[in-house]
């Protein structure tokens, strides 16, 4: 007998997926104990394990995946096979139908003006920003910077200035971070740049003291001067996307943190494993918001609706970014963003997306 650890090191199946196939009726574990509750697979079950792990990865519908479990043993493979190459048709459909709108969205690409392209301008912009609060704004989002040579124009800060203000913007994907600082001299229009991490983090070296620094934009350079201290260099030429759009979300529910106490609980606290072969995040931490506002951590055998599952690292680097003691986690869908904002710093947040649970 192999209890549920050991059947999902041996048939690639997770812990949590094979929960999820149990309560489906799917994979039925030979014995579960009483007083427990431990599941536990008898030998012959592996096979099926691993047959079912197959037919997960290649995404066939859970409907199909009984019919093929039900006839894989019997005499008769007919409709096993017939499943088999009914679903593999769909996937070839469905790739044609991808290929088809990648390509024509290539060609709108071509034929238009890219709308991620940054706004820049001939004109220099200079502007006079606070020391430390450029520091902070730039300890806020650095964590969610990318690191996927594939997409280098993520492996930067972006830089927003408009009006009184600079925002800085970090995302990978996986998450986003904002923050804004105060800027006085420049009054000319919207300027956009993204200064690659290797710079950015030459520019954090600088802010080391109380006074003010100026900030220079000329075309696709940058500048930055702290007393007769600066650092320089070129902009990423690729445009970042526009994360305006990217964090208009609608009112959640909103709980208010200890932040000491909340990241011990996160650090020391159940997790459940990211059934995706792919995933940045192995280990995932499952909030919940209780009815009277308060966030807790989800056991591993919670189930709901409203479970949100986010990447452990991912929640304790934005913590550890959100700074001060207090922070606010707002819960939209449990497919929606995890915000966490700062109570005193409406400019000042953190998305993380959530991860898709099995059950």
């Amino acid at each position: 007998m192999r209890s549920i650890g050991e059947m999902a090191r041996d048939s690639g199946l997770g812990v949590s997926a094979l929960r999820f196939y149990d309560r489906a009726g799917v994979l039925v574990p030979d014995r579960v104990d009483p007083v427990s509750g431990y599941r536990w697979y008898a030998p012959g079950q592996l096979d099926e394990a691993r047959l079912l792990a197959r037919l997960r990865r290649a995404g066939m519908p859970l409907a199909d995946v009984r019919l093929v479990l039900a006839g894989w043993t019997g005499a008769d493979s007919d409709l096993v096979r017939q499943l088999l190459e009914a679903h593999l048709r769909r996937l070839e459909q469905g790739l044609s139908v991808a290929r088809d709108e990648f390509s024509a969205l290539r060609a709108l690409l071509d034929h238009r003006e890219n709308p991620m392209t940054s706004l820049r301008t001939d004109t220099a912009a200079r502007l006079t920003l606070s020391g430390p609060g450029l520091a902070a704004a730039l300890d806020a989002v650095r964590f969610a910077a990318g690191t996927d040579p594939g997409l280098p124009v993520l492996g930067g800060i972006h830089f927003d200035l408009e009006d009184d203000a600079v925002h800085v913007v970090a995302t990978d994907r996986y998450r986003m971070a904002v923050a804004r600082t105060a800027a006085d001299g420049y009054g000319g229009p919207r300027v956009q740049v993204t200064v690659p991490l290797p710079l950015a983090d030459a520019m954090r070296a600088l802010l080391d003291g109380g006074e003010d620094v100026r900030l220079t934009v000329d075309g696709g350079r940058v500048t930055l001067e702290a007393g007769n201290r600066q650092t320089a260099g070129q902009c990423l030429g690729q445009g970042f996307p526009d994360y305006r759009r990217l964090v208009r979300l609608p009112e959640g529910r909103r709980a208010v943190v200890d932040v000491p106490a909340f990241v011990e609980a996160v650090r020391t606290g159940p997790v459940r494993a990211n059934e995706d072969r792919d995933a940045v995040c192995r280990d995932l931490t499952v909030l919940e918001v209780s009815d009277d506002g308060s966030v807790t951590l989800a056991g591993d055998r919670a189930d709901g609706p409203d479970l949100v599952a986010v990447g452990r690292a991912f929640l304790l680097d934005a913590l550890a970014a959100g700074s001060g003691d207090r922070l606010v986690l707002e819960f939209g869908a449990p497919t929606a963003p995890l915000a966490i904002r700062r109570p005193d710093d409406p400019h000042t947040f953190s998305l993380l997306m959530p991860v898709r649970l099995e059950n």
